[in-house]
């Protein structure tokens, strides 16, 4: 079996019903390769390149759905996001798999940069670093709030939705607002004109043949392969566990613990808007990491693959090393696995509700305007530089119509930026 490019595909164990699965040690490779090469929101460009285009083992709007879906509970995007795709795909055992995947490369870099910055306290080259990532960032996101707009902004709703939400983060208040808003707005005014009712999937968007490989089987819902609630139980009884525990142990381990247990359990949205929950307690309440501190590792968060919220690993190490960096990294990322858990399982029996794929469809376009804010955002980081804005628009171009793949983007556009630098241009 081969995909359209003529790489050999895995092929899936079959279940008992006959129904398709993905193996756990494919998966888990499948997102370690995201978590070794992706940056940022460029992540949901890799997973869109390779769980839906290349792999074929989601359609693109049940890729969709799942984005829509994480952003009805507190925790990381994507982290939230990689769970759902490996629970849709192999249940409990699938979502632990994907996001060990997904989390293990920045958590390893993070743990051997915070060794290097606690002994020696510069990282003057990660800044120099920093600049031309987010640079290339700008252009990758830029395509993404493209991409989503052209699929979610289908008429005067859709727009409406994506211009409140837009103005909604642009003005600093709470993006939660606009999610709300979209939800009930999309289950009133952009449900199907009619019920499937008793459909068992969702109903596949057309693809074009080089992003849905015909020779790729579908993949059946997590349940079909067993997983019932027993395993989303204990895994929560596992969570809620270690919190509790966390407050028995007291101590600056126990803070710490349930520092990032409440952050994880309360925050909703991508990094910068977790990121001063953070530091409220790291530097303000605790004082674990000074102010300088904190952001040489929002730094180094920012310049290692993965999750952006990997830089709890950071104030874990600053505690207590390497053992202490695996319990933050747990602790912040646990509580919304487990959400993610439920609210996937439940959705499984609603999602062929008009209302519910209406509600759907109205987040998905309010996530556009999200997306639009952080390109502008972003789009900061460049001042009006000839360099950096050459270096966004060469992603941009890159990415959108030479269809190169995001490692290649990064790895010829740091080299650009180099280039760039050295001649005083960027």
């Amino acid at each position: 079996m081969k995909d359209d490019t003529g790489d050999a595909l895995p092929l899936p164990d079959e279940s008992a019903d006959g129904v398709s699965r993905v193996g756990l040690t494919t998966l888990f490779l499948a997102y370690l390769q995201i978590g070794l090469t992706a940056f940022g929101f460029t992540m949901l460009q890799k997973v869109v390149q390779l769980v839906v285009g290349k792999k074929g083992w989601l359609t693109r709007q049940q890729a969709d759905h799942g984005l829509a879906l994480v952003q009805l509970y507190p925790g990381p995007i994507m982290v939230d996001f990689t769970a759902y795709v490996g629970y849709r795909l192999r249940g409990v055992s699938g979502a632990l798999a994907a996001v060990v995947g997904f989390v293990l490369p920045s958590f390893a870099l993070m743990i051997a940069l915070s060794a290097v910055y606690f002994a020696t306290g510069d990282i003057a080259f990660v800044h120099a670093l920093f600049i031309g990532l987010d640079a290339l960032v700008v252009g990758i996101v830029f395509n993404l709030t493209l991409d989503f707009g052209q699929r979610a902004l289908k008429g005067p709703v859709e727009a409406t939705l994506t211009v409140l939400a837009f103005a909604v983060m642009l003005f600093g208040l709470n993006a939660l607002l606009s999610i709300l808003v979209a939800l009930v707005a999309g289950a009133f005014l952009l449900r199907p004109a009619a019920d499937p009712g008793v459909r068992t999937e969702v109903a596949p968007v057309a693809e074009p043949a080089a992003a849905q490989p015909s020779t790729v089987p579908a993949v059946g819902w997590a349940r079909r392969q067993g997983a019932t609630w027993l395993p989303i139980t204990a895994t929560a009884a596992v969570v809620v566990g270690a919190a509790v525990g966390a407050g028995l142990w007291g101590g600056t381990v126990g803070a710490m613990t349930l520092s990032f247990f409440k952050i994880g359990s309360v925050a909703f949205g991508n990094g910068a808007t977790i990121m001063p929950l953070i530091q409220a307690d790291a530097v303000t309440h605790y004082h674990w990491l000074t102010t300088s501190q904190f952001a040489d590792g929002i730094a180094l968060g920012q310049i290692t693959p993965g999750p952006f919220l990997i830089t709890a690993a950071f104030v874990g190490y600053k505690i207590g090393g390497v053992w202490l960096a695996l319990l933050a990294t747990f602790a912040i990322f646990a509580p919304s696995f487990a959400m993610t858990l439920v609210f996937t399982e439940v959705f499984e029996h609603l999602h062929t509700l008009a209302w519910v794929r209406g509600a759907l469809a109205g987040i998905l376009a309010a996530f556009v305007g999200l997306l639009a804010v952080v390109t502008l955002q972003l789009g900061s980081v460049t001042g009006g530089r000839p360099g950096l804005l050459t270096l966004a628009a060469a992603a941009f171009v890159a990415v959108r119509f030479l269809k190169l793949d995001v490692l290649w983007v990064f790895g010829g556009g740091l080299g650009l930026w180099a280039v760039l630098h050295a001649f005083g241009l960027a």
